[in-house]
């Protein structure tokens, strides 16, 4: 039990301490999935500052991620604490342009883009 509370306890910190956080499999520089690589790319692109962490690293955080979010794949994005969705919300998003105006509402900076 105590182990369980450590991990709800650091993906809490994390969340508390990152206005962005994606849980992924690999990291920002090396995704190792799909799945995770392309929210990496979306949030490249937008220009959003987000921390990237391993799930692969850590088998109880794997699990826990999937427990604290109730959501049963990775990768798994957050803003301000809130859980926002895996690759095909956010891609969905993206693609209807509705990704920046929502980081903005939620006072997260991102890139300007050029229109065009």
């Amino acid at each position: 039990m105590g182990a369980i509370m450590g991990i709800e306890q650091f993906i809490e910190n994390e969340l508390k301490s990152n206005d962005v956080v994606l849980f992924m499999k690999g990291t920002p520089q090396f995704p190792q999935c799909g799945f995770s690589g392309q929210v990496v790319q979306i949030l490249d692109y937008v220009g959003v500052p987000y921390k990237g962490i391993n799930i692969l690293e850590n088998d109880e955080l794997r699990q826990g991620i999937k427990d604290y979010s109730n959501w049963p794949t990775i990768p798994q994005l957050y803003v301000k604490g809130e859980f926002v969705g895996g690759c095909d919300i956010v891609r969905e998003m993206f693609q209807a342009n509705e990704l920046q105006p929502f980081f903005k509402e939620k006072g997260v900076p991102v890139r300007e883009q050029a229109a065009g």
